[in-house]
């Protein structure tokens, strides 16, 4: 399996801007600025989509946590917070909060943990990055 993604920068790095697209149309030609990566502009960033991406990503992966624990969540809503500081080595992503709400009938605290918690080590985008990752995750 292999998805794709792309953009176009065109000018300077402060005084250029750029467009990122995925190869299946759900996201075309969204503008980014040096500006909306490092100030505040109304524009995405890189930093915006992988919080977009692990949000989405683990909330897949606590369902079928969930799932494989014979519990079916009515919800799960979950918001990444992408830490972006700058290093000796540069910008560098140090870290990614995950705030998790989730209801799931039936579910105990102790099977909701645990099913949180193996989401959070084993979404494909958490083995990806390599960050300090947190979460908060509360039953509903």
């Amino acid at each position: 399996m292999q998805r794709k993604g792309s953009a176009v920068w065109k000018g300077g790095l402060k005084d250029g801007e750029g467009q990122v697209s995925t190869a299946s149309g759900g996201l075309k030609d969204a503008a980014y600025t040096f500006a909306s990566r490092f100030e505040s502009g109304g524009k995405t960033d890189p930093e915006e989509l992988i919080a977009a991406a692990h949000s989405a990503c683990f909330s897949m992966a606590l369902s079928g946590q969930l799932g494989q624990a014979n519990l079916k969540p009515e919800s799960i809503a979950t918001t990444a917070s992408v830490t972006l500081e700058k290093t000796d080595a540069g910008f560098t992503v140090s870290a990614i909060h995950l705030a998790v709400k989730a209801k799931v009938p039936g579910a105990d605290r102790a099977a909701f943990d645990k099913a949180a918690n193996d989401a959070k080590a084993g979404c494909p985008i958490s083995r990806l990055l390599n960050a300090k990752i947190t979460m908060e995750a509360a039953l509903e």
